[in-house]
């Protein structure tokens, strides 16, 4: 029987942002001349303006990856075409982050590891060879100053921005990486403290942290803070604490919360709750172990009002192919790498690798979108309803 079928609009990747009114976000995928692109971060300006920034060219390793960043301006509908902003021929530059220095200047602090030669088809991603680098800008991001290096150690990587304490120090999240046949199974985390405003540095190693990396380091009030990190064994999103302004460290717990040996990024709510945005699936629970499933999807977004224990509201923001099952996930594309923000006007921004690394895809949703209090049943009639708060 013969009917007339009317094909949905499907997301353009012209930058432009669309609202998906089933689920009620504004979605967007940010324009990529370049075959892969990965590990965005965002910032908001103090005019407005989102910054986002990752790292593109063929491939993850290659000597043509190097750091693009795009602007949507404030009051636009649609994002601006990408540049890229830095280029060492010889070296495979990653992992970016954009930290607002309270004196204005925006820094991009990204990892420069030693590029692959074309003949190399080893598993060895040479992330032990990495130092971490520095480019500022001080017109809001349209120029950027010479190359620095900043964490020389042989292996340095990062991937949270820089953290400004209540009592001006500064955190900065890294973590160590070593070429031992372990897969980056052996890596350990070191938070790096500058009390000078980013002028020197020292590291603190959280203990017992091998395998846990990515920290997102949170204050949850001032003097006590938590890190939240990825596991090498893809079974849980761990947790750390400090109650001395990131002096000591406990060693890292696992949280409710899965994780696939993918970046995880967390923040702290207008409202005091934590949210994080992480990909809701494991394949291990065995801690010690070294896990690289090919699996990421779905992504997800989660709440804690415990400083991080627990994590009762959570609500997935891409679905990807809607493959499920330990046979049948694996035919899902990858949607990797998320990381979020919160801007000045209370919205929740977030921006993830899309579709095996083809697009950045960009995200707008609110603290209530993720709570379901716009659809939560009874909360007009009970206002101590979680829902409803």
């Amino acid at each position: 029987m013969a009917r007339n079928i009317i094909d949905l609009p499907t997301l353009g990747d012209d930058g432009k942002l669309y609202r998906d009114t089933a689920v009620d976000m504004v979605e967007s995928l940010i324009p990529n001349p370049w075959e892969s692109c990965h590990a965005p971060d965002l910032l908001e300006l103090e005019n407005g303006d989102l910054l986002c920034c990752w790292f593109a060219g063929s491939s993850e390793g290659n000597a043509d990856i190097s750091i693009a960043v795009a602007r949507l301006p404030a009051g636009a509908s649609q994002w601006e075409q990408p540049v890229i902003v830095s280029d060492d021929p010889t070296r495979s530059e990653q992992n970016p982050s954009l930290f607002q220095n309270p004196n204005g200047d925006i820094w991009l602090m990204y990892t420069a590891q030693a590029a692959k030669k074309p003949d190399d088809n080893s598993d060895d991603s040479l992330q032990g060879t990495a130092e971490i680098r520095r480019k500022i800008s001080r017109d809001g991001g349209r120029t950027w100053g010479p190359t620095e290096a900043m964490f020389t150690r042989p292996g340095s990587f990062c991937r949270q921005k820089i953290q400004v304490l209540s009592n001006g120090r500064w955190i900065f999240n890294n973590f160590i990486c070593a070429l031992d046949g372990t897969r980056l199974g052996s890596d350990v985390t070191v938070i790096q403290i500058s009390d000078d405003q980013g002028k020197t540095w020292r590291g603190v190693e959280i203990p017992g942290s091998r395998g846990r990396v990515h920290g997102n380091v949170i204050e949850l009030e001032p003097g006590k803070l938590v890190c939240l990190l990825r596991s090498r064994a893809a079974d849980h999103i761990y947790r750390s604490e400090s109650n001395d302004n990131g002096e000591t460290w406990s060693v890292p717990v696992p949280t409710p919360l899965r994780n696939n040996n993918a970046s995880i990024s967390a923040i702290k709510l207008q409202s005091g709750a934590l949210a994080i945005i992480y990909n809701d699936v494991s394949f291990n629970e065995d801690g010690s172990l070294t896990v690289w499933p090919d699996q990421r999807c779905p992504v997800a977004m989660a709440i804690s009002e415990d400083g991080g224990k627990t994590w009762p509201w959570r609500r997935i923001v891409e679905h990807g192919e809607g493959f499920i099952g330990p046979w049948n996930d694996v035919n899902n594309r990858r949607y990797e790498y998320p990381v979020m923000m919160q801007s000045k006007d209370g919205s929740i921004h977030a921006a993830y690798a899309w579709g095996r690394r083809v697009r950045i895809k960009y995200v707008c949703v609110d603290e209530a979108w993720i709570r379901g209090a716009k659809v939560c049943k009874g909360a007009e009639d009970n206002p101590e309803m979680p829902c409803n708060r």
